[in-house]
């Protein structure tokens, strides 16, 4: 192997056991410490380093691909302000410089290969300096969209936010990976970012989450149709235990009587211990033993499997545009 395909299947080593690391603390402990991302973005960021190295990268290559790592850090270090600046603080004044450099990086490739077609960069026709530093600063997309929809709420989890983020810098496109059966890929007109075709992939899987839920339902006896496929019977004293929405509460109807009602929607916002302790406590004062419950899935952990089919043909859109008719 040459030294380009042994940086891409050291990405690719890397991104498994680590995303693999990542999606086990999420299921456990449903976090995933800062300090983790922080430590696995070193050789992310050395493996870039070392592709641009190998691809005779000229100084705003290097810039702009710094630009875009400081950009992902405000996920885990936060963006300086100018009063920390101002009292001397060293780590924002470090990132405000790594700012300077990542912006710089940016405006000299604007400055040099704008003139070129962005189709023509696309189809691979551009200068190799030109799609080198526009794949450099392309890594901004899925950083972006996912920043986005972590804010939006379509992430929900901290942990997920990061961890696509720290895939979009260490598999920054196509190319830094090994794919098994490229062929689709070289057929294909558009291409998802890696990190945004890992979530499309690992959303898919999904989709198989609800068959599997009325599976074991019917299996177990349980056979109301609202619920069968995302929830699932559980013994009241464990709820507290376990990472789970709970959908029985007890209701008050106009007459007085109180109904034992099960919400086919999880909360729009988690409820305090507090809160939860005390649902439970009304629950159990009514008699009420099983109740229903939606786990809460972690996202990292349906993206670990995902690497297969990432690995394998690469992303999704192959598939997606031939149903589409385009």
């Amino acid at each position: 192997m040459d030294s380009a395909e042994v940086i891409s299947w050291t990405r690719l080593g890397v991104l498994f056991w680590a995303l693999g690391i990542a999606a086990w603390l999420d299921h456990k402990e449903r976090r995933v410490p800062n300090q983790f991302w922080i430590t696995w973005s070193k050789p992310a960021i050395f493996l870039w380093v070392l592709d641009l190295l190998n691809s005779e990268a000229e100084w705003y290559v290097f810039a702009t691909a710094a630009g875009m790592v400081a950009y992902a850090s405000i996920a885990v270090i936060g963006r300086p302000s100018l009063n920390d600046i101002k009292t001397g603080n060293t780590l924002d004044i470090l990132v405000s410089f790594w700012y300077v450099i990542g912006i710089s990086g940016v405006v000299q490739g604007l400055l040099l290969h704008t003139d070129e077609s962005i189709l023509g960069i696309i189809s691979g026709d551009g200068s190799e300096e030109a799609i080198l530093w526009w794949s450099t600063f392309a890594v901004f997309i899925p950083i972006f969209l996912v920043d986005m929809a972590w804010r939006m709420r379509l992430i929900h989890g901290g942990a997920d936010c990061k961890g696509l983020m720290w895939v979009a810098i260490l598999v920054p496109s196509w190319t830094s990976i090994p794919i098994q059966f490229p062929e689709a890929m070289e057929n294909s007109v558009i291409a998802m970012p890696p990190a945004i075709a890992l979530l499309v992939w690992g959303g898919l899987s999904f989709l198989f989450l609800p068959l599997i839920m009325v599976f074991k339902n019917l299996k177990e006896g349980n056979t109301n149709l609202k619920l069968i496929w995302h929830a699932q019977r559980m013994n009241v004293d464990e709820v507290m235990n376990n990472h789970v929405w709970l959908l029985t509460s007890i209701a008050e109807m106009p007459s007085g009587e109180k109904k034992i009602v099960h919400s086919t929607r999880a909360p729009r916002k988690t409820p305090t211990k507090e809160k939860l302790q005390s649902d439970i406590d009304l629950l159990k004062e009514n008699g009420v033993s099983q109740v229903w419950i939606t786990k809460k899935y972690p996202l990292l952990v349906f993206l670990w499997p995902a690497i297969i089919p990432l690995t394998m043909v690469g992303g999704p859109m192959v598939f997606i545009m031939p149903l589409l008719g385009l």
